[in-house]
């Protein structure tokens, strides 16, 4: 019986540490990414037509700069700086980690089944899913890495790491928030012009973004496991959002007739990025 006590004493204790991991801040960097989305989405509301391609453009290009300015100066930079004692070979656990993102977002694109923007053909295995509902997981898709990217910054937080600050996880946050924004939109003004009411819409572009803060809660929860390897896990993060803006986003930005907006915005989207990551990390 006392043997019983004691068990269950532990399990309370392992109860309350995981509660203390979820510190007022730790939350807030959680949650806003999904309210860009949200936001983002609510857009569906305030316009009565469909977003030109001129802007999706913009959007799409604004979204590519801010993921691989994230990429390079929250993830990549930090993870090879955590791994500075290996000297000239410090370059080995981004390299690795970036290889290992980059295949496992390859094969979630060819399992699951999704849409792109524009497209008339499907990808990933062959499913009798709607056209509204491939579209959103395409979003869901590449929403899932983004998930991550903050799920493990604010692990490492979690964890006491030292090279990982408030101010950095609040950068990555606010940074993946801004491009989160015009993906809300994106998901939700086309569903709107396809014949979905308001609210639908609005729903499908927040479906979208809920990936993001279920997948930061379950890394946050495996932090004990992640610390170790954290510089494997910042490089998987960047090599997944880097194979997002290579495969989806950049195609989606060019497409069509030739304009240099999407290009124009990808610079302004890498400039914020890099500017929140140097003033806020």
């Amino acid at each position: 019986m006392q043997q019983e006590a004691l068990t269950l004493w532990d399990s309370l204790k392992t109860v309350k540490e995981v509660f203390d991991v979820f510190r007022p801040e730790i939350i807030l960097s959680l949650l806003i990414p999904f309210i860009g989305t949200c936001l983002g989405a609510a857009c569906v509301f305030l316009s009565r037509r469909a977003l030109s391609p001129g802007t999706q453009k913009a959007l799409t290009g604004f979204a590519s700069g801010v993921m691989v300015a994230a990429s390079v100066w929250s993830l990549l930079i930090p993870a090879m700086d955590m791994c500075a004692p290996m000297g000239r070979f410090a370059f080995l656990p981004a390299v690795g980690g970036f290889w290992i993102g980059t295949l496992f977002l390859l094969l979630l694109d060819r399992i699951i089944p999704h849409l792109h923007m524009d497209a008339e053909k499907a990808e990933g295995i062959p499913a009798r899913l709607s056209r509204t509902t491939m579209m959103v997981l395409a979003v869901t898709l590449h929403n899932i890495p983004e998930g991550m990217a903050v799920g493990v910054m604010l692990a490492g937080l979690a964890e006491g790491a030292s090279e990982v600050t408030i101010g950095g996880a609040l950068a990555l946050s606010l940074g993946i928030a801004i491009q989160n924004f015009p993906e809300g939109a994106i998901i939700s003004m086309p569903l709107y012009a396809n014949g979905k009411s308001r609210p639908c819409a609005f729903m499908g572009g927040v479906l979208s973004g809920v990936v993001e803060p279920v997948g930061g809660f379950l890394t946050i929860l495996a932090s004990g496991l992640i610390v170790p390897a954290l510089p494997y896990f910042l490089s998987f993060a960047a090599g997944a959002m880097i194979y997002v803006v290579v495969e989806e986003l950049i195609p989606e930005m060019s497409a069509g007739e030739h304009s240099n907006i999407g290009v124009v915005c990808f610079a302004v989207g890498f400039t914020v990025m890099m500017a929140l990551d140097t003033a806020l990390g």
